[in-house]
């Protein structure tokens, strides 16, 4: 396994020693460590599902012709996971390949902000207005309002089961993704315990990979 990296910058992390109980980042401090692997199966992802603290969100039925392309989680041993994401790609509506990243995290991690290629470490207020895209998660309507992001790609972020969720697709035509009927489910829950996603080529969306 790789070292750990920082949520907010991806640069390396000091691990917990004699003077810190915690994973330091030179320019965040405390953080939660992040971790990613990009060869997935069935098993990594049940694995995974069992360390979150929060929800590992994946659209079920996925959409057509789309696969799981990459894993990463935020969190140490003692508190699990703290932030998911969920890495799938397929066609866009509009034509050509589309990635989306599927995150949620608590409070205060930091990574639905970093990988939207944004600024800042939480949303804040982002219920301003309409909201301009809606899933459903957890069976529960759930509004998505656009979020700051890199030109190269698009966000959304709203709140689901009590923490952030952000969908993050590129490129930003892919957006329409979400116009379509999207059913988020928490791959933790019992019933998707022997649940086999397809699964596709490692996505670079993510960066760096770790062993499984």
């Amino acid at each position: 396994m790789t070292p750990a990296t920082c949520p907010r910058c991806d640069e390396p992390l000091r691990a917990p020693g004699l003077m810190s109980s915690s994973w330091d980042c030179d320019r965040h401090g405390a953080v939660q460590p992040l971790r990613r692997w990009t060869r997935i199966t069935p098993e990594v992802v049940a694995q995974a599902a069992r360390k979150a603290a929060v929800p590992l969100w994946s659209p079920l039925p996925l959409l057509p012709g789309w696969t799981v392309t990459g894993l990463a989680m935020a969190g140490d041993e003692r508190g699990g996971a703290r932030a998911t994401v969920l890495a799938l790609s397929g066609p866009s509506p509009l034509g050509g390949p589309a990635d989306m990243l599927l995150i949620a995290e608590e409070p205060g991690v930091g990574l639905g902000a970093h990988l939207a290629g944004g600024d800042g470490l939480d949303p804040g207020d982002v219920t301003q207005g309409p909201p301009e895209a809606k899933v459903e998660a957890a069976g529960h309507p759930t509004a998505l309002w656009r979020w700051n992001s890199a030109d190269d790609r698009v966000a959304f972020v709203g709140e689901a089961s009590g923490v952030w969720l952000y969908a993050v697709l590129w490129p930003p035509a892919a957006e329409l993704v979400l116009l379509e009927h999207v059913q988020l489910h928490d791959l933790r829950h019992e019933t998707h315990v022997d649940l086999e996603l397809p699964i596709g080529a490692p996505t670079a969306r993510l960066g760096s990979p770790v062993d499984a």
